[in-house]
């Protein structure tokens, strides 16, 4: 097995490292999370994986979706209660399943379960499928002998993440249709319609208005460097992307986001939804704090709360109270901060993270319920004014022509 080196900070802060031979970089990170060690940073030495480029194992390993990685966990959860011993829980499951790829990952965790490889390690095996989150809570539910319970809250945990995606896809999904329609509309007069007219006037030798040379010139460009065209969408749509996977630029972007009217609130209360049920998860089950808040801010899926939940660990790593490193993030309103003092003070800070959570949830549904009334005059009234320039421009130099016959 390879050797690794890792740095990461213990419960009081202090920096600890060193080196350890492990199968991956994940299982040395669930190593460090049981005995108490804040991860900071994991590099590979060297060894018998390094012969391989990343790219290539990337393609060997085998990724569940949401709905294969929920149906997978409450089935465990279900014959786990049941007092089937593990190894016999992945068998039935794998025979249960006619997918290949599940098949296949199911006899690699049976194989290191045959060579006395805890649960939580061979899962760990398979980071995408398993993310730190849901490995780190089954080694919690190893360590306490609460591995049934664990598995269903990560069925809660999984099921709503799935809900709150879908709510965010269902409120994109309306607008991104009439934007594709309207860039299709678009196009069909610019490569079709504007050059017809634009033959008619050549014809008449017109002096045309600026709108109408504009139109005309750009449907000419169009049609004469389509491929420089897609070129340019298609190079502004990689470069964005590669900004975008920087951590600058995804922070920027993230933050973006929740500036957007309309948009931004929605994504918002997604993020505090996720962050709120997902940390309240941890706590429940044991998982320390501070590794709860290193956790939870991978699971928001937005940068700026990610890096603002990091900031409320380093509080938590100096001493500082809940309550105190949640009013310095700058993320929670005075509602919230004070469910959070509460939660604090009475030793219930789960149950206020659900209240929280709950509550988010309710207010991203009617947001998304209202959302179709709130675009749909915004949608309406800039198509209007995009088709009524673009039909102005050709049809002005019509009106010109007519106004001066009929002062002939």
């Amino acid at each position: 097995m390879p050797m690794f080196s890792y740095k990461g900070r213990n419960p009081r802060g202090e920096l600890m490292q060193g080196s350890i031979e492990s199968p991956n970089a994940q299982a040395v990170a669930v190593w460090m999370t049981a005995v108490g060690i804040t991860p900071v940073a994991i590099d590979q030495k060297g060894g018998k994986e390094s012969a391989k480029p990343q790219w290539m194992k990337a393609f060997d390993q085998v990724k569940l979706d949401e709905m294969e990685l929920l149906l997978f966990t409450r089935q465990m959860g279900a014959l786990v209660r049941a007092g089937v011993p593990l190894m016999q829980a992945l068998t039935g499951i794998q025979k249960a399943t006619d997918k290949k790829h599940i098949v296949v990952m199911l006899q690699a965790i049976r194989d290191d379960l045959d060579r006395g490889t805890e649960l939580s390690v061979a899962l760990g095996r398979h980071p995408k499928s398993f993310n730190d989150f849901y490995v780190s809570m089954v080694k919690v539910g190893e360590s306490s002998g609460r591995l049934e319970g664990i598995f269903s809250k990560l069925h809660e945990q999984i099921e709503f993440d799935m809900d709150m995606k879908r709510k965010m896809k269902g409120a994109l999904r309306y607008p991104m249709f009439v934007g594709i329609a309207l860039a299709i509309a678009v196009t069909i007069i610019n490569v079709w319609v504007v050059p017809t007219f634009a033959s008619v006037y050549a014809g008449m030798k017109l002096d045309l208005p600026l709108p109408t040379k504009i139109l005309i010139a750009a449907s000419g460009f169009t049609i004469k460097y389509w491929w420089l065209v897609l070129a340019m969408i298609a190079g502004a749509f990689t470069a964005f992307r590669m900004y975008v996977r920087t951590t600058q630029g995804r922070q920027k972007f993230d933050a973006w986001k929740l500036r957007v009217p309309i948009f931004g609130p929605i994504q918002k209360k997604t993020a505090m939804a996720r962050y709120s049920f997902s940390f309240a998860t941890a706590v429940q089950s044991g998982i320390p704090l501070v590794d709860a808040y290193t956790l939870t801010s991978k699971v928001v899926d937005n940068a700026y709360y990610e890096r603002a939940i990091l900031r409320m660990r380093e509080g938590v790593e100096r001493g500082e109270g809940i309550y105190r490193v949640a009013q310095s993030s700058g993320i929670f309103n005075a509602l919230e901060l004070q469910m959070i003092s509460v939660g604090e003070e009475t030793g219930k800070m789960d149950e206020m993270l659900r209240s929280i959570s709950e509550m988010y949830k309710e207010e991203v549904d009617f947001e998304v319920s209202r959302l179709a009334q709130t675009l749909e005059p915004l949608l309406i009234a800039g198509l209007g004014i995009m088709v009524a320039g673009i039909m102005l421009a050709v049809f002005l130099p019509m009106w010109d022509l007519t106004q001066l016959t009929r002062k002939k």
